[in-house]
């Protein structure tokens, strides 16, 4: 069962094509992430998916819940925006209780306390939105969207803005949605938060999909030729390795890419010669070099289409 398919569908803004031919399917109850550069087509299909945006005449087709229809199934989805917006003259609770019953649930009373209590925003329940910080505006937008309990929910790059204790409590949330039985579609710029919580991962790259799948089955795509290392020593040189390619600092720890005929015992054994080694692996790529081996040759810092 598949919560969103998306047959051969395309989407252009007069010449740009933001959206190429593409396929996709969403299985049922999975954490599903989108990933790729500004300006890759991400927000262009969740909007499609949202019918916010409508695919080109002559493309596929999209179905959502097993319907297509240009409003098929909104009460069942859940959807924050990109572009967060809120009621800003309206009161917190005013503004959850809207949404709740937008979305058909009147039941509302006691799940917009739990919320608000979870979220630590009780005391700001009666204050007008326009009162909040951004941290906090973002949290009452992630409730407003979960708060009618929808089968879908669309989360477009939610944990934007928020500091890590914030995040922590945003990122249990969207889990606890998974738990509940709902599909959970986000978009990130975070290969690490992707890489960890997402059971698919999904990368478009100009308009066009270039991974899909699990991260198991992504990662079996490369082959193990990074070493990850940590060096004591001033004089430590990676890139005179032999074998290495490419050269990724992080400051304390370095990742190193080598070439297909490399030897890594003879890495090990120059990295001895130039000072104590004191961490070595040899591993495949992460998320984050794949996204960067994939987006870097022609990345662009383009708005999000």
């Amino acid at each position: 069962m598949h919560t969103v398919e998306i047959e051969h569908v395309s989407k252009t803004f007069g010449t740009h094509v933001a959206v190429n031919d593409l396929c996709l399917s969403v299985p049922q109850g999975s954490t599903y992430g989108f990933i790729g550069p500004n300006g890759s087509g991400k927000t262009t299909t969740l909007r499609m998916i949202m019918r916010i945006y409508h695919p080109d005449a002559g493309s596929g087709a999209i179905r959502v819940l097993g319907e297509t229809g240009a409003s098929a199934a909104n009460d069942r989805v859940g959807y924050l925006p990109e572009e967060r917006g809120l009621y800003k003259k309206m009161k917190v609770r005013d503004v959850l209780r809207f949404y709740a019953e937008l979305k058909g649930r009147r039941d509302h009373k006691q799940a917009v306390a739990a919320w608000l209590e979870r979220f630590e925003l009780s005391a700001w329940a009666n204050k007008k939105v326009e009162t909040l910080s951004k941290g906090m505006a973002q949290k009452v937008q992630f409730i407003s969207a979960v708060i009618a309990e929808p089968d879908l929910v669309i989360l477009d790059e939610p944990f934007t803005g928020l500091d890590p204790v914030n995040a922590d409590v945003l990122r249990e949330a969207v889990l606890e949605q998974r738990r509940r039985g709902a599909t959970v579609i986000f978009s990130t710029h975070d290969m690490a938060v992707a890489e960890k919580m997402c059971d698919y991962v999904f990368m478009i790259y100009k308009g066009k999909k270039v991974l899909d799948g699990t991260l198991d089955s992504i990662k079996d795509q490369y082959k193990q030729d990074i070493i990850r290392v940590q060096v004591d020593g001033n004089g430590f040189d990676p890139h005179a390795l032999p074998g290495v390619e490419q050269v990724n600092d992080f400051g304390r720890m370095q990742e190193l890419r080598v070439g297909s005929k490399a030897d890594t015992q003879e890495v090990l054994k120059a990295l001895m010669g130039q000072g104590r080694v004191r961490h070595f692996e040899i591993t495949r790529p992460s998320l984050h070099d794949i996204f960067i081996r994939i987006a870097r040759p022609s990345a662009e810092a383009t708005p999000d289409a």
